[in-house]
């Protein structure tokens, strides 16, 4: 069982914050906001699928790469602020690149 600092390691790192498929899902979305009112929608949206993609993985046998003992519920916003400022570096970077 993990301490309660190990938890706090895995919300904070590559299994909650830094979550690579959150961070991809959310700067794709991004890319594609036309206002920066729905970033908040592509950061929910980057936490929700990330998680049913991690569940989807466990549920078919495969390995899954972020092995974790914090559950979905403490998960979520973790990975949702890590999709939300994915996704607005990406929006104000999509925004120069297309006002060029």
């Amino acid at each position: 069982m993990l301490t309660l600092s190990e938890t706090w390691m895995d919300l904070f790192g590559l299994t909650g914050l830094f979550n690579p498929t959150a961070l991809i899902i959310g700067g794709a979305l991004g890319w594609y906001a036309d206002r920066a009112k729905k970033l908040w929608i592509a950061g929910f949206a980057a936490a929700a699928l990330s998680l049913m993609v991690e569940t989807a993985l466990s549920f078919t046998g495969m390995p899954v790469w972020s092995q974790h003992n914090a559950g979905p519920l403490a998960m979520f916003p973790f990975r949702f602020v890590g999709g939300l400022v994915a996704s607005a570096i990406i929006f104000m970077i999509a925004k120069r690149v297309k006002k060029a």
